[in-house]
């Protein structure tokens, strides 16, 4: 709409007769006529017939039957001595209590077919905890679905259906779709089957903290929805709906579909196995700051910081330190310190993998044999360290130095350990240190990427430090460590 405005002014400027300027032109190009908004319907006539509605439903036992009286009793209680007067001679009224054995629903979802033999995607959380799973098409018939697995992390469950020539969708390629783009969503919101709802892709690769970065959309997706497909103008799903951003419980405006892609990855060992196998390092790692970044000769601060490395895991077998940046896995850019988890859970383990990472001021290969996860694992970021750290056996430095550091020498059995060769511990902290958080205990270990042999080697090295330029600090504390970026106080006259 701007550009057709602005358009529109630079025309009615030239109609008054107002003096045109040598070699102006619009700052904007007049936005091209729009023929009409998209038609849907025979989008939806063709691949609505292979969405699914999802019925879930539980067994009732002894204990939810004796636990259902005990509530009706205490209601009844609160009825009779807080509440209004029960008329003589009437009997409270109690609900038909469900026998033992017998089933209830328990939720509502949607899902879609991906093969004409019956095999069906859904949502993990649609499935979980159900008893029983009942598919029903769009032509009124029901299935009893077997769950052949369902993986949490994901949020992606495989179901089959004994079913033939059924109708099925077209998996589409979601690193082809473009923001902007139009794309419809089907499914059962608040039990109402075949609900087909549009929108745009609001944005691609959105972090939101779970496993796999997510497609947000504005196509309107409500408790229901959860499980069905989002698909494209082609008629291609490109992803399955699996989140809504809201503060009550409806569409606000913002939705989440899991990228078909990563889904089908997951979909098919499940298929296979029934579970899904995922790489591991044994490292936890953090975001990089600018002013870390800087500090560290990197030109800008993508990457993932290692911040500990288990010891005898793969990364620790292969080499990787703490204190390494890791720039590149097998040749593919980290853009955000998230992408390296993705990539290592996406890896199949046993297989090798190249770390690129930056160290010392400059980049170097490591070689790691990818080890595999537990199922249960979750993925730990930056952490503080624990309080309480021992002090070292040499005498501290009088006062603090420039970066705000009092330290002394590690003793030769704090070295082993820690496991470390050189490196100070921090007695004390003041001025830029003390601002930044440091604290007594901590160890030093490498400055501006050389490493810290003992406290004089340190002290002499941030006194040629330049006051301009911020310097970076890698501090282990616990079993974790960090770089910080401090810029040295100024020398006082």
């Amino acid at each position: 709409m701007k550009k057709t405005m602005i358009s529109a002014l630079v025309l009615s400027a030239a109609s008054l007769g107002l003096p045109a300027i040598a070699g102006f032109a619009p700052a904007y190009a007049a936005a091209p006529a729009v023929a009409g908004l998209p038609d849907f319907a025979d989008l939806v006539e063709r691949v609505g017939p292979a969405v699914v509605n999802i019925r879930t439903t539980e067994r009732i036992t002894q204990r939810d039957v004796d636990a259902a009286g005990q509530a009706d009793e205490m209601q009844e209680f609160l009825r009779r001595f807080f509440g209004g007067q029960i008329p003589r001679g009437q009997t409270p009224r109690r609900r038909n209590l469900p026998s033992p054995g017998q089933e209830i629903q328990r939720g509502i979802g949607s899902g879609f077919v991906v093969s004409a033999d019956g095999y069906v995607l859904t949502n993990a959380h649609v499935v979980d905890g159900a008893d029983e799973v009942y598919v029903t098409l769009t032509d009124k018939r029901e299935f009893k679905a077997k769950v052949l697995g369902a993986d949490v992390r994901a949020d992606v469950a495989v179901l089959k259906i004994d079913g033939g020539k059924l109708p099925y969708l077209t998996i589409g390629d979601p690193n082809k779709s473009r923001v902007g783009e139009w794309v419809i969503a089907i499914g059962s919101p608040f039990n109402l089957e075949s609900t087909v709802t549009s929108g745009i892709i609001s944005a691609k690769a959105r972090d939101t903290g779970d496993l796999l970065p997510l497609i947000q959309s504005d196509v309107a997706v409500n408790p229901g929805n959860s499980g069905g497909p989002l698909i494209n103008l082609k008629g291609e799903v490109i992803g399955i709906n699996s989140q809504i951003a809201t503060l009550s419980g409806g569409y606000n405006g913002i939705s989440f579909a899991i990228p078909i892609d990563e889904a089908m990855r997951v979909a098919d060992q499940l298929k296979k196995t029934g579970r899904v196998t995922r790489g591991r390092l044994g490292v936890q790692i953090g975001e990089l700051n600018k002013e870390v970044a800087e500090s560290l000769g990197l030109k800008n601060n993508k990457g993932a910081e290692v911040t500990q490395v288990e010891p005898g895991s793969p990364a620790d077998k292969g080499g990787l330190r703490v204190g390494d940046v890791v720039i590149k896995y097998n040749g593919k850019d980290i853009d955000r310190f998230a992408d390296l988890t993705r990539m290592v859970l996406g890896t199949a383990p046993g297989s090798k993998a190249t770390l690129t990472v930056w160290r010392k001021g400059a980049p170097t290969d490591v070689q790691v044999t990818v080890g595999e996860a537990d199922p249960d694992t979750r993925t730990a970021g930056r952490a503080g360290g624990k309080r309480g750290e021992p002090k070292g056996g040499a005498a501290p430095a009088s006062a603090a130095n420039a970066l705000g550091f009092v330290v002394s020498d590690l003793t030769p059995a704090q070295k082993r350990e820690l496991g470390v060769a050189g490196g100070v511990i921090v007695e004390d902290t003041a001025g830029p240190a003390e601002a930044a958080g440091l604290r007594q205990g901590d160890i030093l270990l490498m400055l501006n990427n050389q490493d810290i042999v003992d406290a004089k080697q340190f002290n002499a090295a941030v006194a040629k430090l330049d006051p301009k330029r911020a310097a970076a600090v890698l501090v282990r504390r616990g079993n974790q460590a960090q770089h910080f970026s401090l810029r040295p106080a100024p020398a006082t006259k």
